[in-house]
């Protein structure tokens, strides 16, 4: 059930900035999802950091983040017709059931001493199975929770939660792998997920308009694609999240051997970079949340798209762990403001009807990315080094931030 917000003319400036949380469903998505994805990044974390320490090697950090991300290709697009053809709410308790056992099934494993690095490609795997079908139901689901007009600023604070995760769960991972293991990470992490569950059984919703199935799933999978692709719009802020995901968000993948070969450090070395980049997200995040009603979402989105190669950079070039962690918060706020503005315009502009279709294809091409990604950042590291990946990774960037300013000046102007 939605309440009513007052008129953006008269909220506070605080007001403004948590706009969102003045309906009650969506404070308590807000709480639910907080908890969940704290314990989210403490299993991401410890995983990585798990992975490198059996392996020793960059590329299989590559090839988990390519198990984790390939069923986005395989999946997505099925999962955002699904999204439109039952309740949302549903599905996501679901997919959060599935995401808690594969949580608790890492811990087992890792409490009884027989891990494996294949067993923990073959649960990413499955983790992305979730996460594909999870995603599209996800992103749509927030139009249920709050009011039209404060859509922008739910999706903003949405990042804000995610970020704010980030910032404590690596923090919070390093320190309890450090003291008790990598299993607490994973069982803290499983025992996350009913935070999340319990919220979305106590919501009180107004009955979802169900489409039929009168067409094909092929047939309701091509209108998402054909809206996608004929919106200039639309199909220009993908494509952009494709390019982030190759050749920016990847760079995260080399984060647990960064740590340790170029900056001397450990597994809490690795937790505080993650950290780091979470801050400067939130960061962003929080400025978007604020800024929402401000009609500037083009100017901020193509700061973001300046910003973001340069940061990285600087961070090829940094070997001292206090500089390292500062340039990543500013490269977690280009990331974060560039991702959240596309979201939100995105959102803005597509039928209810085609929601979890067209967002299927924005999660298909961000997360579908990924693995790519990360298979291109692990096999490039291992043979020219963490640093000059980073470095060609960003001229990539820089390029296409280059052409989108010189050819599409439409994006600067959007409100």
């Amino acid at each position: 059930m939605k309440t009513t917000a007052p008129p953006t003319a008269l909220r506070r400036p605080w007001q403004e900035t948590f706009a969102a949380l003045q309906h009650p469903n969506y404070r308590l998505w807000f709480a639910g999802q907080l908890v969940s994805l704290v314990g989210t990044w403490m299993q991401s974390t410890a995983q990585g950091y798990l992975v490198y320490d059996l392996t020793k090697s960059p590329a299989f950090l590559g090839y988990v983040g390519f198990a984790s991300g390939l069923p986005s290709w395989l999946f997505t697009l099925y999962g955002g017709v699904i999204a439109d053809r039952v309740p949302r709410r549903t599905m996501l308790i679901i997919t959060q059931t599935t995401m808690m056992l594969l949580a608790f099934l890492l811990a087992g494993l890792v409490f009884l001493d027989k891990i494996q690095a294949w067993q923990i490609v073959l649960i990413a795997f499955f983790l992305g199975i979730a996460n594909a079908f999870d995603a599209p139901a996800r992103q749509a689901f927030v139009v249920e929770l709050v009011d039209r007009e404060d859509l922008t600023n739910a999706i903003a604070l949405n990042s804000t939660m995610f970020n704010s995760a980030i910032v404590v769960g690596p923090a919070v991972a390093g320190a309890v792998y450090a003291a008790l293991g990598p299993a607490w990470c994973f069982a803290v992490n499983g025992l996350s997920f009913i935070a999340v569950i319990i919220a979305l059984a106590l919501m009180r919703l107004p009955p979802m308009a169900i489409q039929q199935k009168s067409r094909s799933t092929v047939h309701a999978i091509k209108e998402g694609i054909k809206y996608a692709y004929n919106e200039r719009m639309t199909r220009t802020l993908i494509l952009n999240m494709g390019v982030i995901s190759l050749f920016g968000v990847s760079m995260m993948t080399l984060i647990p051997a960064w740590a340790v070969s170029v900056l001397g450090g450990d597994v809490r070395t690795n937790g505080l970079l993650l950290s780091a980049r979470g801050l400067g997200a939130l960061i962003g995040a929080l400025m978007i949340a604020w800024l929402s009603h401000r009609g500037i979402r083009g100017k901020l989105w193509t700061a973001g798209s300046l910003v973001l190669p340069i940061t990285m950079i600087a961070f090829s070039l940094a070997r001292w762990l206090p500089v390292s962690m500062l340039i990543l918060v500013f490269t977690g706020w280009s990331f974060m403001v560039q991702v959240n503005t596309s979201n939100a315009l995105v959102q803005s502009k597509v039928p209810d009807e085609l929601r979890g279709r067209v967002m299927s294809v924005f999660t298909l091409i961000f997360f579908g990315g990924m693995p790519l990604g990360s298979l291109w950042v692990g096999s490039m590291a291992s043979r020219l080094g963490a640093p000059m990946t980073v470095v060609i990774n960003a001229v990539i960037l820089i390029a296409f931030a280059g052409f989108v300013l010189l050819r599409l000046p439409f994006i600067r102007r959007l409100k």
